[in-house]
């Protein structure tokens, strides 16, 4: 059912049509994400929803008693209120709730004492007692006796911890901020969300936290604005496409809709060439025999393609091309060149320590992700490895030679006094001004934007030129700090296609998993207190510490059934005192142990068959489930051996 709707809206700002006859229908229960170039109208829908702009045509309507939650990229909060009262206000009409039932308690308990002074009740205590009865149910079913535990919940799903929950928000990070504005929201219960880049300065366990959310707890319905295409792959129902003032709906997440984009694309390029081939053809006739003996059936066609043409029945501009970005690397690198080696490194700040005994390899061509939650220490890693701080302990071996690009998140190396394009020009002078701007362009500096002193640059296109500036000087080992931070997803396309072109070598922090899915052939995941590096992307590395905690798990419980003491039993009169069991298994009798051997003998012959399953084959965690439990069946069975040679030795 739809719950908000827009229909035939048109908006414009200073003369600038910003969305053109656009139509969009929200449901219950749907999760939508809206997706297309900065400024193209996305935050302008949102506005429209939230009725704090009113289109210039058409209609926005809202279901009866719909409750919309929206989350600005700046929220505001109160600075004077502390972490744990700030977030605690979207409980206000509950707190309301509360004050009055204290109020009619305290009532209730004078009218009690009134009473009982003047030998009976006063007629008003039992309409005080409905009162309160009444209240207490409507405090009840909004969930007020839960409400303390479940701002603890969010506060630390989001990365809360309870010594921060006294901190001033004006003590509190740009980011801290965020995500305490996005707590607050969640915690009100709206029918429908609206967020606006809600994973902007959250980490990679929060924002899984926030999926989760989303897609089992949040029961309504939500519109999303993100580049995080991950995000949108897990929680995403359906993508709308926000460009050149036109809304298009795909069904299906993220992934779906780049496929079908590129369908919608190949078919109108189809549909142009058909149609410019048509068109061509019949000026050709129309030039031909317009003045000859034909001229009349030339007229009339020229009549009709004029009419058709006016009409729209033709496709007139050609589908804007989305081609991968090939810039022409110069790097002079040899394949499987071990160009880093990071040797035990280790570092603390006082009593925090960041991380212990880090060591792993880079070789020319491989590209390797840092990830894991805030403030454990990536960043600093990668300083540690471009010489900027020293580790506590350990050695970073670079080759020598080696030329290495180094992107921080807040890098100040652009020069003031030049325009965009000279700066491109400056680091790569072997480029003409129209090869620079056709590069810039891929990452969305377009037109007049090149010429721009890079003083007036807002962060994000300060970012985006940097990275260009990197790529284009092609070291040998790139290092990147965060580089899809403030990119569109065109430009981080353009920045994934620049770097599945780089034969150097590439290490990169990202909390982008999509990113990391796309680029990197292994992951070194940092968390507090553990690290480990993983071969394949970011989603293999998930599968497999999945797979690495199943096995755990499957040791554990195996460990703690071979811990846990038998039965006594207790001895008959006069036969000697039994041996203490070395086993759980030394207990059964060898029949027992023979039917219980048997028993895991079969289990082993059925995984060892699932083994050779294709479907089990292609899937990385059930293959190390299959392991896990392969391995645990396996321990369990020497130790069935072993018991039943102790019964069989003594019954000889």
């Amino acid at each position: 059912m739809g719950v908000a709707r827009i229909e035939n809206v048109t908006k414009q700002f200073g003369g600038r049509v910003v969305l053109d006859g656009v139509s969009l229908e929200l449901h219950d229960g749907e999760i939508v994400g809206l997706v297309g170039p900065n400024g193209a109208g996305k935050t302008t829908l949102f506005r429209l929803l939230l009725r704090r702009f009113e289109p210039d045509s058409g209609s926005v309507t809202h279901s009866r008693g719909l409750r919309v939650g929206y989350l600005p990229q700046e929220p505001e909060l109160d600075s004077a209120a502390t972490l744990h009262d700030e977030v605690m206000s979207a409980f206000d009409e509950l707190l309301a709730l509360e004050r009055r039932m204290a109020g009619l308690s305290q009532q209730i308990a004078d009218s009690a004492a009134a009473g009982q002074a003047a030998g009976g009740g006063p007629a008003s205590h039992e309409e005080l007692l409905r009162q309160y009865d009444k209240l207490d149910m409507q405090f009840v079913a909004a969930g007020g006796y839960t409400f303390e535990q479940r701002l603890d919940e969010i506060l630390t799903g989001l990365g809360f911890s309870k010594e921060q929950y006294k901190l001033p928000v004006a003590a509190l990070s740009g980011g801290q901020k965020c995500r305490a504005a996005l707590a607050q929201l969640l915690l009100q219960d709206s029918s429908l969300l609206l967020l606006d880049e809600p994973t902007n300065h959250l980490d990679i366990d929060a924002v899984a936290w926030l999926e989760g959310f989303l897609k089992t707890q949040h029961p309504g319905g939500a519109a999303i604005i993100s580049h995080d295409r991950y995000l949108l792959d897990r929680v995403a129902d359906r993508i709308v496409e926000v460009e050149g003032g036109r809304l298009t709906s795909y069904p299906g997440n993220y992934s779906n809709y780049v496929k079908a984009r590129e369908l919608r694309r190949l078919t109108q390029q189809r549909e142009y060439e058909k149609d410019q081939a048509f068109i061509a053809k019949e000026r050709d006739f129309i030039a031909r025999h317009i003045a000859g003996q034909r001229t009349n059936e030339a007229k009339g066609r020229r009549t009709r393609l004029e009419r058709r043409i006016a009409a729209g029945e033709f496709t007139l501009e050609r589908p804007r091309e989305r081609a991968r970005l090939k810039l022409g690397f110069d790097a002079d690198v040899r394949e499987g060149r071990l160009l880093l080696r990071v040797r035990g490194v280790s570092k603390a700040y006082g009593e925090l320590r960041l991380f212990d005994d880090v060591s792993f390899e880079l070789r020319a061509g491989q590209r390797l992700g840092i990830t894991g939650p805030n403030g454990t220490g990536k960043s600093t890693l990668l300083r540690i490895i471009v010489g900027e701080i020293m580790p506590d302990a350990g050695a970073v071996e670079r080759a020598a030679p080696l030329t290495m690009g180094y992107g921080a998140q807040e890098a100040v190396d652009l020069d003031p006094a030049r325009s965009v394009v000279q700066e491109i020009m400056h680091a790569r002078p072997d480029l003409t001004e129209a090869a620079a701007r056709n590069v810039l362009g891929r990452f969305r500096f377009r037109g007049d934007e090149v010429f721009k002193p890079t003083t007036v640059l807002s962060g994000g296109e300060q970012s985006r030129l940097r990275l260009v500036k990197l790529i284009l000087g092609a070291p040998e080992l790139l290092i990147l700090d965060e580089p899809t931070n403030h990119l569109d997803i065109d430009a981080r396309e353009a920045l994934e296609g620049a770097l599945l072109d780089y034969p150097g070598a590439v290490l990169t922090v990202s909390h982008d998993r999509y990113f990391l899915d796309r680029i990197v052939s292994r992951v070194l995941l940092m968390r507090s207190g553990a690290h480990k590096v993983y071969d394949g992307n970011y989603s293999a590395s998930l599968a497999q510490r999945a797979a690495d905690e199943e096995r755990a798990r499957l040791l554990r419980e195996a460990a703690a059934r071979t811990a846990r003491p038998a039965e006594p039993r207790r001895p008959a009169a006069g036969a000697p005192a039994a041996r203490k069991p070395r086993s759980r298994f030394d207990r059964l009798t060898l029949e027992e142990l023979e039917a219980e051997i048997i028993r895991h003998e079969a289990r082993v012959a059925e995984l060892t068959e699932r083994f050779g399953d294709p479907e089990v084959a292609r899937d990385r965690a059930k293959l190390a489930g299959l392991s896990a439990e392969m391995e645990a069946l396996r321990a369990e069975l020497a130790e069935m051996q072993a018991a039943w040679n102790r019964r069989a030795d003594a019954a000889e």
